[in-house]
This record gives C-alpha cells, structure tokens and sequence, in this order.
C-alpha cells in the first residue's frame, strides 16, 4: 500500500476544494451577504491543510487498484466532511449531521434535502450546494487527474474506481487528455444549457444554479417548487433535453461531437436508454391524461418526470405523489434503472442491467443445451467471466445494502413508503422519493442514525459500492 502516494492525492484533492471555495465567496461579496466569509477561511483552511499533505510528491509514485479504491473513496468522505463546514459556521444549518447530509446529497448528485425553505439560504449558499452538484456529477478526482500535468497511465484506478459503470475506459491514450476532454464537453454543455434558460426569461443566476443541477443530474432546486417555480413549457423543454443528454455516457456525447454518428448510435445501450424512456413517457402520459386539459400537456409533465427520474436528476414539476399508482410504480421502477455508464447519473445502470438479462437467457440456454458452447454478447463484444461476475458481484451487494439499509432506517417507525422511498432515492442518487420525503416533502423528519445510514447510500450509491466497502475492509490495508 502506497499510503505516500494516497496522502498526497488526498492533499491534492483538499487543495482543489479549498480553491473551489473561493467562488461562493465572490458570489457571497456580489450580493453583500457575510456568509461568503465563511466559505473565505473553511477554504484557505483546507487549502493549506491540502497544500502540507502535497507540498512533496514521493518517490515512489505508482498507485494500483488497492490505492485507486482507497483514494476515491477517502476522497470523498474528506471532500463531504469539510464541504459541511460552512453551512454549520453560516448557520443556516446549525447541525453539522444535517450539513453534511445536505452536502452529501450535493457532491453525490442526489439532492436529498433536509431543508424546509430553501428560498431562506444566502446566495453564498446556494451557489455552494448546487456547485457541489457540478463537481460531483463528473468526479472531483478527474478533475483533479485533469490538472495534474505529470499524472501517469496508472491513475486510469482512480477512473475506473471513481467513473460509474462496469466498463471504464479512457478517450484517448493519455489518461490526463481523457479528463481533460471530459471537462471540456461537460463544460461545453453547461454553457450551452445556461444560454438556452437565459433566452427563456431565467435570470443568469438561476440559470447557472439549475444548471448545475441538471449537468451533476443532481437536482438540488433553488425554489421550494423546484422547477415547477417557473411556470415555463419552454423551461421544462429544455431542461428535459439536457437531462437527458448528461444521462448518455461523455463517451458516446464525444463521438457526437467528433461526427462519429454511426458509432454514437450503434451503441446498445443508448437504444435501449432512449427506448425506455420514450415507451414510460408515453405510458403515463396515456395514465394521466385525465388530470390535465389534453395529452399535449400531460406528456409534458410526463416526459420531464422520466428524464429526471431515470437520469436520477430529481427535478420536479408536478407532485407525482398524486399521480395513479401505475404512473408511480413506472417512476420507482426508472428509479432503481438509472442512466447510462460513463454518464453523470445514478442508478444501477442499463448496462448492468442488460448485462445481466444476456446473462440469465444464455444461463438457462446452458441449462437446456448442456454441452453447446454460448457466448453473451454487448455492444457486439464478448462479455467475459469477469465482467459477468462483476456484475452479479455488483447487484448481489447493491440488494443486499439496500435491505439492511431499510432495516435501520425503519427503526425510525416512520411509514413504509417514505421508508422504503428514502433508501431507495439516496442509494440509487434520486434525489426526492416516496411519502414525506417525496416531491413536495423534505428529509427533515429523519433523525440523525436515518440521516448518517442515508448518508452512506448516497455515497455506496455514487460511487458504486465496492471502493466504500474496500475501504472499510480490513484486507485492503494488509501488506
């Protein structure tokens, strides 16, 4: 174990937040609100506690699977921790087990909330919650890979480890280009999300914020109606669009932009992405058109509550909570499915998921043509062994925290749905869920054991179970 080498990414990585905490500042001296002070000395704290931890880089710089996993998942546990601080010295939320809650859900790109009014946060605030969205949603580690001019091959473990999805690999040969070109796309569609708002009557703050929320598909809301707030076709059109675009994996979005259509659409799991989307949209669109004055309008709301659902966003415009149970039953279903890989979304992913179908249709094949040789296929390879047993490995896990999770939460007593929604929105990174912490609802009624459980979720959820469980695994850290 490399422990030098872990120290000074993680040096590194604090360094950066630091940094990144300069800008709620500038957004708290804009609007001349003093809470930006307290993002000005949690930042230069962390910065300097960053900049001892990485002032000298060791010698012996090689970091393998083992460190890939401990980096990724010390990062972010560190990342939420001090990206807490400020919300409790601000005291806008005094209790630091909430603020980290509330920063959790940010840097994970859930948008679970404990917050009763949101419209009460300072701008300082809101520019630092949603931010954490935007950094979150690509991964704080490739955009520290991105800056790092002397990073080597052996810092693909930290992709592989921090990017979700079974298969990861890298854009180009240099795995510093690769980050680099992923900011730049992420980048690229999020100046052109805050346009396309701005020419819709939104004010450039709140564009930028919703952004933020869109790009990270987290879904953290600046108004207590999230998007509903703003009454616009046009608005949920567009957000619904790029919703669904961070929802398809940066690698695909890059063969657009290159004109590599052919490959782009060739894609398996694209077909299948859009696929779902379109037949539930149009589902519940036929289940509610009875609530509203035409089809017209209730595919509108339709379509923007599967985008936000499925690329886990958690954006909403209607209280699907009111909805017929067959539209509600679609929505937590799209819960649990999620984006694609490579993607900024959550969920189990339609890879795996597909994966896993191939895999069980050539297990029982084998099981009626014992001695014929099968092979599964995706994206028009061969999926080998490992894969498949990355897979299984992967849903065997993800079920089996996701009893134990509802287990504790539900020694809360509360209700089953707002139970079972809370577990499954925070691990699948959803954002609002069922009962009173669905659409309309908010977190505030957890206790702190609730909150802490969840708060884990969130993080398992993100970064995909196995660097959280390894890095709590007495075996890692064995010589």
């Amino acid at each position: 174990m490399n422990k030098k080498m872990i120290l000074y990414t993680l040096g590194k990585m604090m360094f950066v937040e630091g940094l990144l905490m300069l800008l709620p500042f500038i957004t708290g001296l804009i609007y001349h609100e003093k809470e930006g002070f307290c993002y000005l000395a949690v930042g230069a704290f962390v910065a300097a506690g960053g900049a001892l931890l990485s002032y000298r880089k060791p010698q012996r710089q090689q970091i393998h699977a083992r460190e890939g996993f401990v980096i990724v998942a010390a990062a972010w546990i560190f990342l939420s921790l001090f990206g807490a601080l400020p919300f409790t010295l601000t005291g806008e939320i005094p209790h630091y087990i909430d603020a980290f809650f509330e920063i959790v859900s940010g840097f994970t790109t859930t948008g679970s909330s404990i917050l009763t009014d949101v419209e009460a946060l300072s701008h300082a605030s809101l520019f630092w919650r949603s931010f954490s969205h935007w950094i979150g949603g690509m991964g704080i580690l490739v955009f520290v890979v991105a800056m790092l001019k002397d990073a080597n091959g052996s810092t693909l473990h930290i992709l592989k480890a921090e990017m979700p999805g079974p298969i990861v690999g890298k854009l180009v040969s240099k795995i510093t280009v690769s980050s680099q070109i992923l900011y730049q796309l992420y980048t690229i569609l999020s100046v052109l999300e805050v346009i396309f708002l701005m020419l819709g009557g939104m004010s450039f703050f709140d564009s930028l914020m919703n952004t933020f929320g869109t790009a990270g598909t987290g879904g953290f809301a600046i108004k207590n109606a999230s998007i509903a707030y703003y009454h616009s076709a046009y608005i949920d059109g567009v957000i619904t669009v790029f919703m669904i675009l961070f929802g398809i994996n940066f690698n695909l979005i890059y063969f657009f932009f290159i004109r590599k259509f052919k490959e782009a659409f060739g894609s398996e799991e694209l077909r299948w992405y859009l696929g779902i989307i379109l037949a539930s949209a149009l589902a519940i669109t036929l289940n509610i058109s009875h609530l509203y004055s035409g089809l017209l309008e209730a595919f509108r709301y339709a379509i923007f509550q599967v985008a936000s659902i499925i690329t886990t966003t958690g954006y909403v415009t209607a209280d699907y909570g009111q909805w017929p149970l067959f539209s509600q039953v679609i929505l937590v279903l799209l819960m649990f499915v999620g984006a694609c890989a490579g993607s900024t979304g959550g969920g189990i992913k339609v890879s795996r998921i597909l994966i896993a179908i191939k895999g069980a249709k050539a297990e029982m094949r084998k099981m009626a043509h014992p001695h014929q040789v099968l092979s599964t296929k995706f994206e028009g390879n061969t999926v080998t062994a490992s894969l498949m047993n990355n897979v299984s490995s992967y849903l065997a896990l993800y079920f089996l925290i996701f009893g134990i999770s509802f287990l504790l939460v539900s020694l809360q007593n509360l209700d089953f749905y707002s139970s079972f929604g809370a577990v499954a929105t925070c691990l699948n990174n959803v954002g609002p869920g069922l009962g009173i912490d669905g659409p309309v609802g908010n977190f505030s009624a957890f206790s702190d054991f609730s909150k802490i459980v969840l708060s884990f979720d969130m993080l398992v959820g993100r970064l995909e179970i196995f660097p959280i469980l390894m890095f709590f695994s007495r075996f890692i850290w064995k010589k």
